[in-house]
């Protein structure tokens, strides 16, 4: 035994593992000891880093330690503390103060905590290595690459055997050997000495790893397992690997790994190399619920790190009654499962009490050969009978439970509840099974498996439809799409199908086809539910189900074909790809999903239940064990070091292999049965059966199996009478405390159909609204605010607004004032005059320098290739480099005073800060009551009280007064989008001043004169800012960038802080050389207005 482990006591140092048995309250300790750890300032939050295995345990671990921050940190501001807590009562024991500001900091960066998965942290490691990752940088990241491994074997196979009369491995074969090869790279592969075919099963699984890398790499795609190859090879390289795990070991003084059980032996090179002897690394896990070995998880790995650190046990169970444990201990207590290093030890319970009346804790059903009709002399009956029995006999007992038993509810009893209950199975197979038994009770049951949804009728259902939509052409795809619930024909109705029918049902068809080619997946779906797709699914037995399926597959086609652009025909052959593979397709996205929220008996294989609690527990199939008898490929472990055989059945090494394969099916499976009984809280219900595969069950070696002096159970169990079978379960229950109750099944449970208690008739009426509506409340913006000042007046000429959103058509042109000011400016041509106008070029135009990276050596082949990024060819008449090359000067002209002189090509993109989008909470609506809503004429009251009066646009407060403008209310929340906050050096606190940038293509000339630079002289270029009301703009822009620097720049003072805007007139922009007056060049528009301005809008935007 393991020292317990105290939350309370010193903090982990050093490598520690914290083996925590299920129920013992993991996620809460992790949560704790980030709190520990920042409260006692160990470390910031963001040099902390949480990892945990799947992205639903990522997002839930993330909620649970924010959560624990907020707690605590409340309850430290408090007087008096919480005694129940002890971590609370910890830290406020001593320096109270220091440990709330702490936690109250932790809570104001919580975004910059590192809480991710294991893949996810892999990424951002290689992404800070830089080069030295060995990635490139045009990469994708693809979750799946099924397609290109079944083509990499497809070549493999060809070039082997494409002139080879009798093949020695047949195509399912080799795809076999290839997958489990790709999918277990770390594995060393056997036999490497063999002839014959096992010499090409191993030439293959070689050839496959190796092809496969080559071809990912040539098509610049990763995929998850390369993530972790990658970083480890980049910490392991003899020359740049010390100075990568640096990197990586720099940002985290405190390194925690939740689920470590389900580690692999390059994860924990990776963990290993960066943090064991250099930072605290704390790895909490289970081994005996090491359950994933077909997913690649390698509880040996766990077992080799365990043996570098010191181990500590979380030994309190928090889930269980007293009862259940004292009920399961004389099952588990003791017993080694699967290695003599993974033992269950008992447990203290937490809790007092039960929570469940009107049966056991645990309850053992022994299923005899009378209830099967089959005779009592140690013979075994087929497991199919076996099987169908405890379907039955399963529903029997939930009804049972919900007629006789009782749950704890808020500090009374209630009856027991369908949704109060889980079954638990071991294949999806017999869950399927057991829903339809419950279904046939009326019990409304759902399932929830890791299984993927292209294994189910409703996605062979999609690829019948999609077939024949390919080819409508053809009657024999036609009438297989007439069976399936998208067209909902039975085999006699399409029997007796007239012509003109069958007519009528290709029409339909070849529509269908249309609205696919034309329109996607998704309207195709809308298409078939308006034809009576939903009403056909829901009369089913399993409707709901279908129909979860149904949309489900729906959507994964939808994102294929948007996402890699299939037409038709290319979307039929990834469907029926994802169909092949979907017995060893593991992928989150594609799990099938729960069909109902309704209360319902839970359905769910042991794998999927990792994690969960139910009150009552039903596990009815640990008995049921298959082993094949040759299996092609074997996975198993020899010195702890991870193997993969691949020779099959007579090669060298085989018999050994599948000894050692066997025997770690059988430690897995001992623990797939500890999890399975250790979901409940409340009471587990248990089946054993005899059976012609019962020898090798987990529950049959549980119950049944001798222990050696290690734990051991017997690896199998000879059959025996039910009589002495009885015997020793009767003996078992009696070490049970009275808690473990043995029922001894002689017949099958008569069962009559469940009646759910009549619940009291609801009141149902409309619901009166008890307020007045704030009608006036909107989500605004500059351009909704100015829109009726837009519209122009007749005979007037005048500039628009730049388009807020591409469509939207605000840039008329413009005819600049008249006057002989900078007469010689008429002889600069504009470098971009012979460029379009308009909200398309607009559009493209913010769009380049939004992306454009102004550090890059060579500037013009960035601006560039940015173009034709952009879409160039798409938008414009004219080639790439001529729109760059007409751009370039905008990017090479001084900025004036506000920027320091500075262009923005001399601004990197570290002090640029590209669309900046905001949306502020104004006055009104529910909670603004007391707030009174501010209109555009308070706003030109601000203008008149703030700004002097030789203000360029002092004037402006009187166009905000057009009566078009002065009454629009500013209530609701205002949204927009800055082009760009340029960072610029500064003589004040923190080094820099923030402006505001607008970039503008309006074209301020007529177009039957040489647009030149005169057309953007101050005198034009402020004519045209208050024309189209771009000093609001500005105004409003300068407000949420306060807002913004308010919140994230330490020592905010917006007097020294805020920098003002520029609004870039990009057409009269020519480069260093463009005229200026006072500092300002022409095309540029630099006001700053003051401080006290831009706090007193954003006061009044807020209703203050």
């Amino acid at each position: 035994m393991t020292a317990p482990f105290d939350v309370c006591g010193p903090l982990p140092e050093g490598t520690v593992v914290l083996e925590a048995s299920a129920g013992t309250g993991k996620t809460t300790t992790i949560a704790s000891l980030a709190v520990r750890y920042v409260a006692e300032g160990v470390a910031r939050l963001p040099e902390l880093m949480l990892v945990t295995f799947g992205r639903l345990a990522t997002s839930e671990l993330r909620e649970r330690v924010r959560e624990r921050l907020v707690v605590v940190e409340r309850a430290l501001r408090q007087d008096a503390v919480d005694p129940t807590d002890p971590v609370i009562v910890l830290l406020a024991s001593t320096d109270r103060a220091a440990r709330t500001q702490r936690l109250t900091e932790a809570l104001a960066e919580f975004d910059a905590a590192t809480i991710t998965t294991t893949h996810g942290f892999c990424q951002q490691m290689l992404t800070s290595l830089g080069t030295l990752g060995d990635v490139e940088p045009d990469a994708r990241l693809v979750p799946d690459i099924a397609a290109l491994e079944a083509e990499v074997v497809d070549d493999l196979y060809l070039r082997k055997y494409a002139s080879t009369g009798a093949p020695t491995l047949s195509v399912k074969d080799a795809r076999a050997i290839a997958h489990e090869a790709v999918s277990d790279a770390a594995a060393t592969l056997e036999p490497a000495d063999a002839d014959g075919r096992a010499r090409d099963s191993y030439g293959l699984a070689h050839a496959a790893r190796r092809e496969l890398v080559r071809r990912k790499r040539a098509s610049r795609v990763l995929d998850y397992d390369d993530l972790l190859v990658l970083l480890r090879d980049a910490l392991t390289d003899p020359e740049t690997g010390t100075a990568a795990a640096d990197r990586v070991r720099a940002r985290y003084r405190i390194v925690m790994v939740d689920e470590f059980q389900d580690t692999d032996p390059v994860q924990w090179d990776i963990l290993r190399t960066a943090f064991h002897g250099h930072r605290t690394l704390v790895l909490i896990g289970d081994p005996k619920q090491a359950i994933y070995r077909f997913r690649g998880a390698d509880v040996a790995t766990y077992l080799r790190a365990r043996a570098v650190a010191s181990t500590q046990t979380l030994h309190r169970n928090w889930r269980a009654d007293p009862a259940v444990l004292d009920g399961l201990a004389p099952i588990l207590s003791g017993t080694a499962l699967g290695d003599p290093r993974i033992v269950v030890h008992p447990i203290e319970p937490a809790r007092t009490g039960r929570r469940l009346r009107g049966g056991p804790a645990v309850r053992l059903r022994q299923v005899t050969r009378a209830a099967l009709h089959a005779p009592d002399d140690a013979t075994t009956p087929p497991v199919g009978t076996v099987r169908d029995f405890v379907y039955a006999d399963v529903a029997a007992q939930v009804l049972r439970t919900l007629a006789d038993e009782q749950v704890a509810d808020d500090g009374g009893w209630r009856s027991a509840e369908p949704g109060d209950i889980a079954v638990l199975t071991r294949v999806n197979r017999d869950a399927v099974a057991v829903q339809r038994a419950l279904a046939a009770v009326g019990v409304p049951a759902v399932i929830s498996m890791l299984t993927s949804v292209f294994g189910t009728p409703s996605a062979r259902d999609w690829l019948t439809l999609l077939s024949a939509l390919a080819r409508p052409g053809v009657s024999g795809f036609v009438s297989a799409a007439a069976l399936t619930p998208f067209v909902g024909w039975t085999t006699t109705e399409l029997a007796e199908a007239s012509d003109e029918r069958r007519d009528q049902l290709a029409d339909l068809l070849r529509t269908w086809s249309r609205v696919l080619d034309d329109h996607g997946v998704a309207s195709l779906l809308e298409a078939a539910a308006t034809a009576g797709l939903r009403e056909r699914l829901v009369r089913l037995p399993d409707g709901e189900r279908r129909l979860t399926d149904v949309r489900h597959v729906g959507e994964a086609l939808h994102a294929a074909a948007t996402d890699d652009g299939l037409g038709a025909a290319a979307l039929l052959e990834w469907l029926r790809a994802r169909v092949d593979e979907a017995g060893r397709d593991y992928t989150e996205e594609r799990s099938r999903r729960l069909e109902t929220d309704a209360a319902a008996v839970q359905v769910i294989t042991v794998h999927a239940s990792k994690g969960l609690q139910f009150p009552v527990v039903l596990v009815p199939f640990l008995w049921d064990k298959y082993t094949p008898p040759t299996p092609a490929t074997i996975g198993y472990d020899r010195d702890d070091v991870r193997r993969l055989h691949v020779g099959g059945k007579g090669s060298p090494g085989y018999d050994e292999a599948r000894a050692a394969g066997s025997a770690a099916d059988d430690g897995e499976g001992l623990r797939l049965a500890y999890v399975a009984l250790t979901r409940a809280t409340s009471q587990v219900v248990v089946w054993w059966a005899p059976s012609t595969i019962s020898v090798r069950g987990a529950l049959t070696r549980l119950l049944l199996g001798a222990r050696d002096g290690d734990g051991n159970p017997a690896e199998l169990v000879r059959t025996t009478t039910d009589a002495r079978t009885t015997d020793t379960l009767q003996a078992l229950a009696a070490r049970g405390r009275g808690e473990l109750e043995l029922e001894v099944v002689t017949s099958a449970t008569a069962t009559r159909p469940w009646a759910p208690p009549a619940s009291p008739a609801a009141d149902l009426r409309a619901a009166t609204l008890g307020r007045r509506p704030d009608v006036t409340w909107r989500r605004t913006s500059y351009s909704a605010l100015t829109a009726a000042a837009h519209e122009p007046a007749a005979g007037r000429e005048r500039v628009g607004s730049e388009p807020e959103a591409p469509g939207v058509q605000d840039e008329p042109d413009v005819i600049a004032p008249a006057g002989d000011d900078h007469a010689a400016a008429r002889d600069l041509p504009s470098p971009m005059a012979d460029l379009p106008s308009g909200t398309t070029f607009g559009t493209f135009a913010h769009r380049v320098l939004e992306l454009v990276d102004t550090s890059a050596p060579d500037l013009a082949g960035e601006l560039a290739t940015r173009c034709a990024e952009a879409g160039t060819g798409a938008l414009l008449a004219v080639d790439a480099g001529a729109v760059a090359a007409a751009m370039l000067p905008s990017l090479r002209t001084p900025l004036g005073p506000l920027a320091g002189g500075l262009s923005l090509a001399a601004i990197g993109p570290p002090d640029r800060l590209a669309e900046l989008e905001f949306e502020l909470p104004l006055a009104g609506g529910d909670l603004g009551r007391g707030r009174d809503a501010g209109a555009l004429r308070d706003v030109a009251g601000l203008l008149r009280t703030h700004l002097p009066a030789d203000d360029p646009f002092g004037a402006y407060a009187d166009r905000l007064g057009d009566e078009s403008l002065s009454g629009a209310r500013l209530r609701g929340y205002l949204t927009g989008s800055i082009d760009a906050v340029l960072r610029v050096p500064a003589d004040v606190p923190g080094g820099h001043r923030y402006v505001v940038v607008d970039y503008k293509t309006n074209r301020l000339g007529a177009f039957d004169e040489p647009l030149s630079l005169w057309h953007y002289r101050p005198a034009s270029t402020l004519a045209a800012m208050i024309d189209a009301h771009y000093p609001l703009q500005l105004l409003l822009y300068s407000a949420a960038l306060h807002r913004y620097l308010r919140w994230r720049l330490p020592l905010y003072d917006p007097a020294e802080h805020l920098g003002g805007g520029l609004y870039l007139f990009l057409r009269g922009m020519a480069g260093p050389a463009t005229p200026t007056v006072d500092g300002v060049p022409f095309g540029v528009v630099s006001w700053r207005p003051p401080a006290g301005l831009v706090v007193a809008l954003s006061d009044l935007l807020a209703g203050s």
